[in-house]
């Protein structure tokens, strides 16, 4: 394997895959002075709204190697799948908090259009749609934008959660999520906003601080399912949501949010769509680390009180 090639190496202990990436060593961190992502880079379109923009260091690649499994101590498999970077806006340093509800129904557009495409392909089994946001979160460059990454495999958490979700409905002849949707909104301690088409609340097991889910109200699985009108609520959601976040400690929350959607080519008629926000501001000068507990042991420690964290960015 070449510094330029990516593989998935087998962790028999975990029995989860990891990607080896040596190529992404050389991705740039927070240039001051040029952004590939800026209307004249010549990187892209001189005039754009969004746009999808091939990963220049993807860890997952299209001419890799096809993802052939093997449950060996010491196994190797090709990393084939894909890694796009969608522009929120040309705007450099405009945040998503910022951007209008129109600008997002444009975003979400293009993740519904991408996600369909990829889920559509026979060695693609999920489609990860996500953001990293602020420099503490280890973000390498400032420029508004999300990712879209197609895995071979289901990552271990969303196999986790999946599995979780199938169990209960088979069991219970429900959906899991809109069980929780249902006891959150009768609760109603931990809701932050909602519209006709979303919810947005910090979760009762919240694991991080300030942790919020948005679940549509409407039960389907994917991107692909919205309807126009839940693609504007969405929008509007997100803007809401966004808002909230930097304005609860007046600066820019650095958080990830990832996108939650069924696996690709699948019914999965127990699967519910929603989006998770993980911030680790944990005060208004505090950041939460992960650390021994949670990164070694993968028991996490909340600083925070959902319940109280509800009010506060209800009015935030």
């Amino acid at each position: 394997m070449t510094n330029d090639e990516s593989e998935l190496r087998w962790h028999p202990l975990l029995r989860q895959w990891v990607a080896v990436a040596a190529n992404r060593q050389h991705r740039p961190q927070m240039p001051a002075d040029w952004c590939p992502f800026c209307p004249g880079s010549g990187r892209v379109p001189d005039n754009y709204d969004v746009y999808l923009y091939p990963n220049d260091f993807a860890a997952l690649q299209q001419d890799s190697e096809p993802f052939a499994p093997r449950e060996e101590l010491f196994a190797t498999t090709g990393a084939r799948g894909s890694c796009d970077v969608v522009l929120y806006s040309p705007e450099h340093t405009l945040p998503p908090s910022k951007l209008t509800v129109e600008q997002w129904g444009k975003v979400v557009g293009l993740w519904r259009k991408r996600s369909g495409e990829l889920m559509s392909r026979e060695d693609v089994a999920y489609v990860a749609v996500f953001e990293n946001t602020g420099v503490a979160i280890g973000v390498t460059m400032p420029h508004p934008h999300g990712q879209i990454y197609s895995f071979p495999f289901l990552p271990p958490l969303v196999e986790r959660e999946m599995e979780s979700a199938s169990s209960y409905f088979g069991e219970q002849g429900k959906c899991l999520y809109c069980e929780i949707l249902a006891g959150e909104l009768k609760d109603g301690a931990r809701i932050v906003a909602e519209n006709e088409g979303f919810v947005a609340f910090l979760p009762f097991y919240g694991r991080f601080p300030t942790e919020m889910n948005i679940y549509s109200r409407r039960h389907f699985g994917a991107l692909e399912d919205l309807t126009e009108a839940e693609t504007q609520q969405l929008a509007a959601m997100l803007s809401e949501v966004r808002r909230k976040y930097d304005a609860l400690y007046g600066m820019p929350m650095p958080l990830m949010m990832l996108v939650r959607q069924r696996p690709a080519r699948e019914k999965a008629e127990w699967f519910h769509f929603h989006i998770d926000f993980l911030p680790i501001q944990r005060s208004e000068t505090k950041l939460k680390y992960l650390a021994a507990v949670e990164s070694g042991c993968g028991t996490f420690l909340n600083d925070t009180r959902a319940e109280e964290m509800a009010v506060r960015l209800r009015k935030a």
